[in-house]
């Protein structure tokens, strides 16, 4: 059962650093590629979410 929630917290895990990834990339190009300035706004946000959500992940993980 251990095996079972490693696993799928290693997924999240990494779903959300490839989103945070994916939403940085769309905010810093997004200028020079002529993207309205609320999706750049809305990808910030998403940016943000995931470090907060990381940073949670992490002490959780580290108080267990």
């Amino acid at each position: 059962m251990n095996d079972t929630k490693n696993t799928s917290g290693a997924l999240v895990t990494a779903s959300l650093w490839l989103v945070l990834l994916v939403s940085a990339a769309a905010n810093s190009i997004g200028q020079f590629a002529g993207m309205d300035w609320t999706f750049r706004m809305i990808a910030g946000a998403v940016s943000v979410v995931c470090i907060v959500l990381l940073i949670i992940r992490y002490v959780l993980r580290r108080k267990a």
